[in-house]
């Protein structure tokens, strides 16, 4: 079975602009030369602290051979070993003596591991710090259950003032890690291991609050009695976008931005066009972007195509442990019927 590492779903290429193959229809599977969206975020951190020198960058054993940032600005980038909490701790005072610092560790070990230290610097003290967790959902598949994350959306949605952002694809990431240095606010940034995606095109240029992504990216339109699929992360979207080939008169709509302040001024948006949503993501149900939209519209009918209550029991690829967590195409087939 091939590997979601070794697979993509890319879109119009926002670079080139050139049309799909169908109109209103996703191409069929490719491969695009990207990088993966934990690579991607490294390329343009390293690339952005060439010209601002209170970027620093820290990582909790994860750095391996050769981090450009390392190699590239080695007086500013720090490896923290297995002390996660204290690196978010150490991120803080850099924070506070006017750097902008970013960490990165797994999700698992970010979100969950070091739950209180986030608390504290990127909810109470409302610290500039970022966090990029990959490894998200179960993107470590074979690693097994405790390098698994489908909580931490939950987790990070609890806390006031966090911006969080799952970005799918190349463009996507390195937009919202521009962001994350420009507005100085508090970020979670989500991500997968070694998958790589063509970012959906973006809109045409315009003005948009707080960024350069829109609220809603909508891949494409559909009447307002037509089912819309919402996409969250990159499986959720790699997902969304194999339905639409399979059901392409469906709707859908990406999001990028998950937080409740995002959230909300996205669900206003979504509620204009529809009534009748399914969310994609790779998150428990609890906790995850689905029961959000559900308490934001709770005019309209929200149905969750996410991975189940249960753990994974044995070891397998990205998506076969999806898969046996009720996430696949099948699963989005069925709920779009059934909406």
């Amino acid at each position: 079975m091939t590997t979601t590492d070794e697979r993509a779903v890319p879109v119009t290429s926002p670079a080139t602009g050139a049309p799909a193959a169908e109109p209103g229809l996703p191409p069929a599977d490719e491969r695009p030369v990207t990088l993966s969206g934990r690579d991607a975020y490294r390329d343009e951190l390293t690339r952005l602290a060439a010209s601002d020198d209170t970027i620093v960058c820290l990582e909790a054993d994860l750095g391996g051979k050769g981090h450009p940032f390392q190699a590239a600005h080695p007086e500013r980038f720090f490896n923290l070993g297995i002390a996660e909490g204290a690196m978010v701790d150490m991120a803080a005072g850099l924070a506070a003596g006017g750097h902008k610092p970013f960490v990165s560790t797994f999700a698992p070990f970010a979100a969950l591991r070091a739950a209180e230290s986030l608390k504290l610097t990127l909810g109470y003290l409302a610290a500039g710090v970022t966090v990029v967790a990959p490894y998200a959902g179960v993107s470590g598949a074979w690693f097994g259950t405790t390098h698994h994350c489908l909580e931490d959306l939950a987790i990070l949605r609890s806390v006031p003032g966090v911006t969080i952002a799952a970005p799918y694809g190349d463009a996507e990431m390195r937009a919202v890690v521009r962001e994350a240095v420009r507005s100085g606010r508090p970020h979670y940034i989500r991500t997968g291991r070694n998958a790589t995606y063509a970012s959906l095109p973006l809109p045409l240029p315009e003005p948009q609050p707080g960024g350069e992504l829109p609220l809603v990216n909508w891949e494409f339109r559909a009447g307002p009695d037509d089912v819309c699929l919402v996409s969250v992360g990159e499986e959720g979207t790699r997902l969304a976008l194999a339905a639409r080939r399979a059901a392409p008169g469906t709707a859908h709509a990406h999001l990028v931005y998950l937080d409740h302040e995002n959230l909300t001024r996205a669900a206003a948006e979504l509620a204009r066009h529809h009534d009748r949503f399914v969310v994609v993501e790779e998150h428990r149900g609890q906790g995850g972007v689905a029961e959000a939209l559900a308490l934001l519209l709770p005019e309209a009918r929200v149905t969750s195509v996410s991975a189940d209550r249960s753990w994974p029991a044995h070891g397998g690829d990205h998506e076969e442990v999806m898969a046996a967590l009720g996430l696949d195409l099948p699963a989005v087939l069925a709920a779009v019927e059934k909406a």
